[in-house]
């Protein structure tokens, strides 16, 4: 089965609603075993349909805007500034790995994704957040006194939520090089602090460094062989 091509559905339901501004939010680094988790936010301009970009140079390239984990890093890459410019707002948010080892990884992501919708700098009417997938998927805002829908696999069904995850998982990538570069040796650069084998073996050989979530099951272990 060829992967969904993201559409403007679920926006015009809210801009159907006199909702004009309606951000697709997505997060990266869920479940990765450190660094921060990072959301991505993004209020797109209305259109009936995405053919309707086909005139504007900027619009026209989110047209191949896809859930990030879809894409090559390369085109990633080549997508930030075609959603910056074409975007009536965009922004990125943060919740640290201490944030996260305090919180909770589901609370730390819905400070994220707050973060990351009070720094669009318009204020949003309305939200689509991605709801992943399982029983701790879906993150509803419930700070936040708008409107929202929380959308399995929105990533893939969604063009502002693609758009959002593109924003938050090229933005967490740059961190976890430049955090490869403060604490070598982990391989931060290539895995990006997810379980790989080799993210393994390094904390089997170095030991968890400060930018590890202590409170994940990986980490725990490891301090437990420790004692």
């Amino acid at each position: 089965m060829s992967p969904s091509i993201p559409t403007l559905q679920f926006e015009h339901t809210f801009w159907s609603r006199r909702l004009a501004r309606v951000a697709g939010i997505d997060e990266a680094g869920r479940g990765a075993w450190a660094g921060p988790v990072v959301a991505g936010a993004v209020i797109l301009p209305r259109a009936r349909r995405i053919k309707e970009w086909q005139t504007d140079d900027a619009l026209r390239d989110l047209s191949l805007a896809r859930d990030s984990k879809l894409l090559s890093p390369a085109q990633r890459e080549r997508l930030v500034e075609p959603i910056r410019a074409a975007a009536l707002a965009s922004a990125t948010g943060l919740a640290t790995r201490e944030e996260i080892d305090a919180l909770g990884i589901v609370p730390a992501t819905r400070l994220a994704m707050q973060r990351a919708v009070d720094a669009l700098g318009v204020a949003a009417d309305a939200l689509l957040i991605d709801g992943g997938v399982g029983a701790h998927g879906c993150v509803p805002l419930p700070a936040l006194a708008l409107p929202q829908k929380s959308i399995i696999h929105g990533d893939q069904i969604s063009l502002s939520i693609a758009c959002a995850s593109i924003l938050a998982k090229t933005t967490r990538d740059r961190l976890m090089v430049e955090m490869d570069a403060r604490l070598p040796g982990y391989g931060f650069a290539r895995h990006k602090g997810y379980g790989t084998a080799a993210h393994r073996a390094a904390l089997e050989a170095r030991g968890a460094s400060v930018e590890h979530r202590i409170s994940f099951a990986p980490m725990k272990e490891k301090m437990k062989e420790e004692r």
